[in-house]
């Protein structure tokens, strides 16, 4: 009854889930990075990447996959402070652990969509699918993971389109 109520008061008051319910992060850099990184493309749930990841991710911001995302230096320390204390290190739960053990130490991916668990996920998935235009690439998670913006990749809410 106790974390019920210390839950709800948290989501009550402007804080919310980082990853699919696995973590709590202050509300102000949730909401930049959702803002920010939702202008251009899913805000991907950051227990998807490790923290080197993330932190290279940051650093580069003046050529982000072909784009100028540079963010104000206050902004972009405080989305990155969000992204490491919600990284696959640290959230705890089961997918992150198998993005972390998919990785080599010094590992540092920028893309999702290129680490050996990621891989692992999708080997069934033909090149001729990804291409297809409600899909795109494997990046647009949102296509065939219904739930994939609050961090839920149910194989039950999977819907490929044609």
């Amino acid at each position: 009854m106790k974390q019920s109520l210390i839950i709800l008061t948290l989501l009550l008051s402007g804080a919310a889930w980082a990853d699919g319910n696995t973590s709590l992060a202050p509300a102000t850099s949730n909401l930049k990075w959702k803002n920010e990184c939702s202008a251009c493309h899913m805000a991907y749930p950051p227990a998807l990447l490790p923290e080197r990841s993330w932190r290279k991710m940051m650093a580069g911001l003046e050529s982000h996959f072909g784009q100028d995302a540079s963010l104000d230096a206050l902004t972009a320390k405080e989305i990155t402070a969000f992204l490491v204390n919600n990284s696959a290190e640290r959230a705890g739960n089961k997918r992150a652990k198998k993005v972390l053990g998919a990785l080599g130490p010094d590992e540092a991916p920028l893309r999702i969509s290129e680490t050996a668990w990621f891989v692992r996920e999708h080997e069934e998935v033909s090149p001729q699918v990804w291409k297809r235009p409600k899909i795109g690439s494997p990046a647009n998670c949102n296509a065939c993971h219904q739930g994939a913006e609050q961090g839920n990749y149910s194989e039950h809410q999977i819907r490929i389109p044609r």
